[in-house]
C-alpha cells in the first residue's frame, strides 16, 4: 500500500472537518450523529475513525478550526506597523468580523459553540484559550491608543481592551439575527461616545 502524503492527510482531515461544520450547522452538536458526519464526508467509517476517536474530538477541532481565522485577523489589526485611530481599527476588527457572520464564517458556528461550553467544560476550557488572544489585541489596541496619547495617560488598556472585544460578539450575533446594526451605525455610536 502505497504511503499517504501529509498533503493527503491534512485534506482527508479537512474534508471530514468540513463535514462536520455543515452538519453541525444544519441540526446542532449535539442532534448530529457520527454517522451523519461520515455520510456527509462520504468516506468509510475507519477512515473517519482513523483521524479523530468520536464527535467530542471532532466538535474540538472544529470549534478551534473556526476561531484560527478571527484569531489572526484581529491579531493583524493589532500588530498592524502603520497603526490608525483607535475607533478606525476597531472597525476594520468588526469589517472581518461581518465577513465571518455569512454562512460560510465563524459566528453561526460560534453560536453553536457557545451553547456548547455552557454545558462542556473540554469544550468551555478551549473557548477561554481561545478567546484570550483575541481580547489580547484589543487590549494591544488600547495600550498602543493610549501610548499614542489618543486615550488618557491613565487609561486602563486592559478594561478598554476587554470592552471593545466584548462588542464584537456582541454586534455579530445581533447582525446575525436581525441584520442590524450596521457596522458603520457600532463605530458612529462609538465615535459618539468617545467625543464625550
Amino acid at each position: 500500500m502505497p504511503r499517504r502524503t501529509e498533503a493527503h492527510l491534512a485534506a482527508r482531515r479537512r474534508q471530514i472537518l468540513d463535514a462536520a461544520r455543515v452538519c453541525f450547522l444544519r441540526k446542532g452538536f449535539h442532534a448530529t450523529s457520527m454517522q451523519e458526519v461520515i455520510e456527509e464526508a462520504g468516506l468509510s467509517v475507519g477512515a473517519v475513525y482513523r483521524y479523530f476517536r468520536g464527535k467530542d474530538e471532532i466538535v474540538m477541532a472544529v470549534a478551534q478550526d473556526a476561531t484560527d481565522r478571527v484569531i489572526a485577523a484581529f491579531a493583524q489589526v493589532a500588530t498592524d506597523p502603520a497603526p490608525v485611530p483607535l475607533l478606525d481599527a476597531v472597525d476594520r476588527a468588526l469589517a472581518h468580523a461581518e465577513t465571518e457572520t455569512g454562512p460560510d464564517g465563524a459566528f453561526p458556528l460560534a453560536l453553536e459553540v457557545w451553547s456548547g461550553a455552557a454545558r462542556d467544560p473540554a469544550l468551555h476550557t478551549l473557548m477561554a484559550a481561545r478567546y484570550a488572544p483575541m481580547r489580547a489585541s484589543f487590549v494591544t489596541l488600547a495600550r498602543r491608543a493610549r501610548d499614542r496619547g489618543e486615550l488618557p495617560p491613565d487609561t486602563d488598556a486592559t478594561a478598554v481592551g476587554a470592552t471593545l472585544f466584548a462588542l464584537i460578539p456582541g454586534w455579530a450575533v445581533q447582525h446575525m439575527l436581525t441584520g442590524e446594526p450596521s457596522r458603520q451605525t457600532v463605530v458612529a455610536g462609538l465615535r459618539a461616545l468617545v467625543r464625550r
